[in-house]
């Protein structure tokens, strides 16, 4: 298994499956039983586990902010350990907590306890930011958040992505969440790499039963077509033409997917007019939407 520098890499499967194993082990907290991690092509034994850990962002479920902590200290943990100087820390600090969301002048001097779930969180991002690091390590961030606040965070960490570039490892046990953050895929079972790849491929050619009955919901919804996000009302109406690739309500979700990868909406037009575009966020709501009601009518 392979991670590409740049990519958000997710990795997916049951409780159990080994997911935050893995990332203890690219960290350096756990050892393989068998193999080897190699981070830039050389292997953790050879370097010094201390100051690669700084190079390496980690973004916990549990929050984990110092509670005795205003939020500008806990922010500036790391960079105080690397020797920056004062003003470079605070500068730094600031610039990433407006970039979440969040005015350096009312939270810089808080509390965590004074700071809903979500602020939390978002401090915890800056504070993995903060250093610079090549690589961020998340471990199921926003399963504990409600669904406003995990979806917001979501698109917090696809904005500073695709802004900053850096590696992200994400682990979750929601398959929604790893199509929608996902450049690629790895499904864990029992401690095994079961299949990675891209999205739209592991909802194409699942490799075994396992994985198709993982992402079955997911799946069977690619399967719908783009008149089914339209009648959802999943999309925005803008009917003015943008400079992003052209679909038909007869388009499948699937290729319409894989046109988002690589472009941040796409223009919905039928007899030539703009209906309205499409983004990947729209997507995931649809899906959620459809795996939901799925769900109602099976509890009827």
């Amino acid at each position: 298994m392979s991670i590409t520098k740049g990519e958000i890499f997710v990795l997916v499967g049951p409780s159990g499956s080994g997911k935050t194993t893995s990332l203890k082990m690219i960290n350096g907290l756990f050892q393989p039983s068998a193999g080897e991690v190699l981070f830039k092509g050389k292997s953790l034994t050879e370097y010094n586990l201390q100051k690669m850990r700084w190079n390496m962002g980690y973004v916990l479920q549990q929050i984990a902010l110092f509670p005795n902590m205003t939020v500008k200290q806990n922010i500036e943990v790391i960079p105080e350990m690397l020797g920056w100087e004062r003003k470079k820390r605070e500068h730094a600090a600031d610039q990433l907590l407006e970039k979440v969301g969040l005015d350096p002048a009312s939270y810089r001097n808080r509390m965590p306890q004074e700071l809903s779930g979500g602020e939390q969180q978002r401090v915890g991002i800056v504070r993995a930011l903060v250093a610079n690091p090549e690589v961020i390590l998340m471990d199921e961030p926003f399963s504990a958040l409600d669904p406003l606040s995990r979806t917001s965070l979501q698109e917090l960490v696809l904005s500073l992505h695709q802004e900053l570039g850096m590696t992200i490892v994400f682990v979750t046990h929601h398959m929604n969440e790893a199509i929608k953050l996902g450049d690629k895929i790895a499904v864990m079972k029992e401690g095994k790499l079961v299949q990675c790849d891209r999205p739209e491929q592991l909802l194409a050619h699942p490799k075994n039963e396992f994985v198709h009955s993982f992402f079955d919901d997911t799946r069977q919804a690619y399967q719908e077509t783009v008149k089914e996000i339209i009648m959802a009302n999943c999309y925005s109406k803008v009917q003015q033409r943008s400079n992003q690739p052209n679909v038909h309500l007869n388009t499948p979700l699937q290729e319409v997917y894989e046109i988002l990868i690589k472009h941040a909406a796409v223009n919905v037009q039928e007899n030539e007019k703009v209906m309205g575009k499409i983004t990947r966020e729209d997507i995931f709501i649809f899906l959620t939407r459809s795996k939901m009601k799925k769900k109602n009518i099976k509890n009827k």
